[in-house]
């Protein structure tokens, strides 16, 4: 992703589709800002507008299929959660998905192994906005991001209410620092 000089972001959404997906589309949509969505596919729901997220220039990658920490399941157990995830998520979408983020971030060389088996490259992030746990002080989730932001970095952020409440606060502070917003599209 890293362009230099560009001072390129990547927004990434982890543990989607959440109810509050239309609203995160309407306010990345008035930005003109892209993002990319890791989904677990337990939570899709036929209700979700994971047509709107393609429509709107966004990428759709897997977050496992139940959100299990990956380095506590055996190389067939992991397996199962990918390929179940890939699954229903493509059938879904009528469209491959390249991108995989395991959950909380754990992985090993058996998830390595099967992200490259199944053809899933794997995105992790270099800033976490912590927001899962600032439900209480939402104002502290744009601090995290615009004070350790740089060239290049990739934000994780989840699709939660507090983050949706400062997601316009966010985007106009990375603004304010000069970042573009890209995607991984190729």
């Amino acid at each position: 992703m890293k362009k230099e000089g560009k001072n390129e972001v990547l927004l990434t959404f982890d543990d989607g589709p959440s109810k509050y997906l239309d609203q995160f589309l309407d306010v990345l949509a008035e930005e003109k800002v892209p993002a990319l969505f890791f989904w677990q596919s337990r939570l899709l729901h036929h209700k979700r507008p994971w047509s709107r997220v393609l429509r709107e220039g966004h990428e759709i990658g897997l977050h496992s299929h139940s959100h299990k920490n990956l380095v506590k399941l055996t190389k067939s157990e992991q397996m199962k959660e990918i390929k179940t995830n890939k699954r229903i998520v493509e059938q879904l979408i009528d469209h491959p998905v390249r991108y995989f983020r395991p959950p909380f971030g754990q992985h090993n060389s058996d998830t390595i192994e099967i992200a490259s088996e199944l053809d899933l490259e794997v995105i992790m992030w270099d800033i976490s906005s912590f927001d899962w746990d600032l439900k209480d002080d939402p104002t502290q989730i744009v601090k995290n991001v615009t004070e350790h932001v740089q060239d290049g970095s990739i934000i994780l952020l989840h699709e939660l209410k507090q983050t949706l409440e400062i997601l316009p606060q966010l985007i106009q502070g990375l603004k304010e620092r000069g970042c573009h917003f890209t995607s991984l599209k190729r």
